[in-house]
């Protein structure tokens, strides 16, 4: 019995020791799950991107109008001669911030987005 079992067990690690690499069919079928994995992902990622750059906006957004709340509260301005040239120059921005401006307005006091 024993001698069976050993010449079973030999006969098992032979067969195994032939097979090398996959098959056609095995290749197949892993990249076949991979694009469909890369088809579900891939929306996905956009809208993460896309909603990542709205909130990053908004952001910047609100630090501008917190800016020039400061700036109209500290030059006593009330809503008026306040532009971001006139907040960098008095260092309520930083050049990077004054440059990024560019698509925002400031209008008696509120900050908005422009075209």
């Amino acid at each position: 019995m024993k001698k069976k079992f050993k010449q079973y067990l030999l006969n098992i690690l032979a067969k195994s020791r032939k097979m090398q690499g996959f098959t056609l069919i095995e290749m197949v079928v892993v990249i076949a799950i991979i694009v469909l994995l890369l088809l579900i992902i891939a929306p996905n990622l956009t809208r993460q991107k896309q909603s990542a750059a709205e909130r990053t906006e908004d952001a910047f957004k609100t630090t501008l109008q917190t800016q020039a709340d400061l700036y109209e509260e500290d030059k006593d301005r009330k809503g008026k001669d306040i532009t971001f040239q006139n907040m960098f120059e008095d260092g309520y921005l930083t050049k990077n911030q004054l440059d990024k401006s560019k698509n925002y307005t400031v209008t008696d006091g509120v900050v908005e987005k422009g075209n």
